[in-house]
């Protein structure tokens, strides 16, 4: 099966209006291109700390949607063009030219499976749900992971830089903090490494439903873990919540940006001897972290590197 392919050409500034309008009409999953720079806020919410350059907005943007081989095409671009033409009294909607084309019908909930195998971090195992364990890895430690729509598989960098580190100093009687825990990666494998107990923070509400279904997979049982939703740097709810000197690991694989701000107030849920493991660093800001993480009075122990990733590693005495 084919569909039927349109990008219509208009203005940032109609942007949101043309695609309100485009759902009025039955027409949904519209996609928009544009130039429009991203406020610090987005990034924060994305979590992105690099970002490929991006020139400066132009004034342009287009939205592409797609209509079934059995939809009236010339019925409802025509209706299309109509409202268009009315919403240029009051707004600069652009040229509004469509170009059209087919592409080919894709199985998009089951295709990216393609892009996704198993691998492994040193002597673990990461393994998708629709694959097998074989033969020759029955010795290993086996972790059951889909990606989903919370952060984390293990194949990041900065992820095995964490993990490694876990593996390095959790004994059987910790309790670990995740901060950023997003899939719940790194307290489960804490877990799996022999750890007692872990709680997990996030901003997104997927990452509860995302550590619970890992945790499952996993046969990790849920009295072993917690996970709650909210900013641990400024919400004194969520500080109260997690709990005051407690922690023997506090793990945060986050980004420079919000280590900074988050350290000096982490220090506060770890235990006098506990040991603060940060990553999400780009090399470009290791210095910021190692000074920020010294500065609340913690002693660095490690800085490890892996590709263009920096994990620093201290304790606090």
């Amino acid at each position: 099966m084919k569909w039927n392919q349109f990008r219509l050409k208009t203005t940032t500034e109609a942007e949101d209006i043309v695609s309100s309008m485009l759902a009025d009409l039955g027409i949904e999953g519209v996609q928009i291109e544009d130039k429009i720079p991203l406020t610090q806020s987005d990034k924060e919410q994305m979590f992105v700390d690099i970002l490929p350059d991006i020139l400066e907005d132009d004034g342009c943007a287009y939205l592409t949607f797609y209509l079934d081989e059995d939809v009236d095409k010339q019925e409802l671009l025509l209706k299309v063009r109509q409202e268009l033409e009315e919403m240029r009294s009051y707004l600069n909607v652009g040229e509004c030219t469509i170009e059209e084309s087919q592409t080919e019908d894709v199985d998009w909930v089951n295709n990216w499976k393609q892009y996704f195998h198993q691998f492994y971090i040193d002597d673990i195992l990461v393994i998708p749900s629709w694959e097998n364990v074989e033969a020759k890895d029955s010795d290993k430690m086996v972790i059951h992971i889909d990606p989903g729509t919370a952060f984390g598989t293990g194949m990041h960098e900065t992820t095995q830089l964490c993990i490694r580190q876990l593996k390095k100093y959790v004994t059987e009687d910790t309790e670990i903090l995740d901060v950023g825990c997003g899939s719940g990666i790194l307290g489960m494998l804490a877990l799996k490494f022999g750890a007692k107990h872990s709680v997990g923070t996030d901003l997104d509400p997927c990452a509860i439903d995302a550590t619970y279904e890992n945790m499952d997979n996993n046969g990790i049982s849920r009295d072993q873990y917690e996970v709650m939703i909210g900013n641990i740097i400024d919400d004194k709810a969520v500080q109260d919540k997690v709990g005051y000197e407690k922690y023997d690991i506090v793990a945060a694989n986050i980004l420079a940006d919000v280590l900074v701000p988050l350290t000096p107030v982490i220090i506060h849920q770890m235990k006098k001897g506990g040991i603060y493991i940060t990553s999400g660093i780009i090399e470009d800001k290791e210095d910021v972290v190692v000074k920020a993480v010294k500065e609340a009075g913690l002693e660095v122990l490690e800085v490890n590197h892996q590709g263009e990733w920096v994990s620093v590693t201290a304790r606090k005495n």
